[in-house]
């Protein structure tokens, strides 16, 4: 066997030890927790209210709620690494990163003026 294939081989016997740990920690979950089940475990939660039959409707504020949410989470995620090497990207780094905020701040204001931040 040549050092490629063992290399493989490596791999290979890690994601079968990873799925046999994965398989073992949930059998081993499914005897050890308590079983009481109970119908009202059962029944559909919407957020406080009471279930309704069929399709029920959403309000889309959640959504966009959301969207906004992870619009401003990648934003923290891309302005970490910035301000790490910000000495070794010089101006030129500052100007694309002064850019981008602006445009998120740009969207934040439109979706403000639009009405879509308040809850009413």
């Amino acid at each position: 066997m040549t050092e490629y294939y063992r290399q493989y081989l490596a791999v290979a016997l890690l994601i079968i030890a990873a799925m046999l740990m994965v398989g073992g920690m949930l059998g081993l979950g499914r005897l050890v927790r308590p079983n009481r089940p109970q119908s009202e475990k059962y029944i559909t939660y919407e957020a406080g209210s009471d279930p309704v039959g069929g399709w029920g409707q959403s309000n889309v504020r959640y959504y966009v709620y959301a969207l906004l949410f992870v619009i401003f989470d990648v934003e923290a995620v891309f302005i970490f690494p910035w301000a790490v090497n910000l000495e070794s990207l010089g101006l030129f780094g500052l100007v694309e990163m002064v850019l981008f905020i602006a445009l998120l701040a740009f969207g934040l204001v439109y979706a403000w003026r639009k009405g879509v931040l308040r809850w009413a």
